[in-house]
């Protein structure tokens, strides 16, 4: 794992994701970064988010359009999501049944070191009574 250093813009993206409750995409981060008077530039926040992913610091979420979001992890291990395709709550949920899947089917086709996401996409409560 490799390691970035710690810079003014990398603090500024930290501050913006700590302050976010749901997933944000580049964009909208940029956006708000430089709403606030911080001058970076969209590479430089794409490669933080990605450096910040890479160590596990925030979590990424594919939409269906394949954008990819980004948000600050609420626990330090692994865990899947259930996102609301409505309003975008999103709670992190433990998947030991995944977990015990994904290696059992690993293990039969010959693969190690694995690695998998799992994004349960779906309607809050509060959307669906809407």
């Amino acid at each position: 794992m490799r390691t970035t250093r710690d810079t003014r813009q990398k603090r500024a993206l930290a501050a913006v994701l700590e302050g976010s409750d749901g997933f944000r995409s580049a964009q909208d981060l940029f956006a708000e970064l430089r709403s606030r008077g911080e001058n970076v530039g969209l590479t430089t926040v794409y490669n933080q988010l990605r450096a910040l992913a890479d160590a596990g610091e925030i979590d990424t979420l594919r939409t269906g359009e394949g954008e990819t979001l980004y948000r600050r992890c609420e626990t330090g291990h692994h865990h899947h999501h259930l996102v609301c395709r409505t309003c975008g709550r999103t709670v992190e949920v433990e998947g030991p049944e995944v977990e015990r899947w994904a290696d059992r089917v690993a293990g039969e086709h010959g693969f190690v070191d694995i690695a998998h996401t799992v994004e349960i996409l779906g309607l809050c409560r509060s959307c669906a009574a809407s």
